[in-house]
């Protein structure tokens, strides 16, 4: 079982997006079983709210069944049961490795880095772009999904 954490600032945009678009990527491949998914933030200012209406529009428009959640902050005892901890952007990851005792286990990547790039992806709250931000979530979720391929873990 891979346990994968999707990260962003408040958990109510990005890492949502990106909770649910995986969720449908590995069910459609019958690949769910593999996988144990779930997402955090690393600020506690929407801790208890569910996803922005934006991404949970986005979803809907792209007939992706939202995950139903409602934010949380990302803990150590997170960290110690996760294989792969992604963050959205460059923010993201210095605050994962503040909290996170600076990944003894090298858990935390950077979204966009399994498609070989380091662009952030922006985020939705401040752009209202839930579109761009949805054509990233995707690139990522497909990167993650070909560097799990390559390395013989599905």
């Amino acid at each position: 079982m891979i346990k994968i954490l999707f990260i962003c600032h408040g958990n109510i945009c990005r890492s949502t997006l990106a909770e649910s678009v995986f969720t449908h990527k590995v069910n459609s491949l019958g690949l769910a079983h593999n996988f144990e998914i779930d997402s955090f933030a690393t600020s506690r200012e929407e801790i208890g709210n569910p996803p922005h209406y934006g991404t949970v529009n986005k979803l809907r428009e792209e007939h992706i069944p939202l995950v139903p959640h409602h934010a949380k902050q990302i803990t150590w005892k997170d960290y110690e049961r996760a294989d792969y901890i992604i963050g959205m952007d460059t923010a993201n990851i210095r605050n994962l490795n503040r909290m996170l005792k600076n990944d003894p286990d090298g858990k935390v990547y950077k979204f966009l880095s399994f498609t070989g790039s380091g662009r952030d992806i922006a985020d939705p709250w401040y752009t209202g772009d839930f579109e761009a931000t949805y054509r990233d979530v995707v690139e990522g979720c497909n990167g993650f999904l070909a560097y799990l391929r390559r390395e013989g873990k599905i």
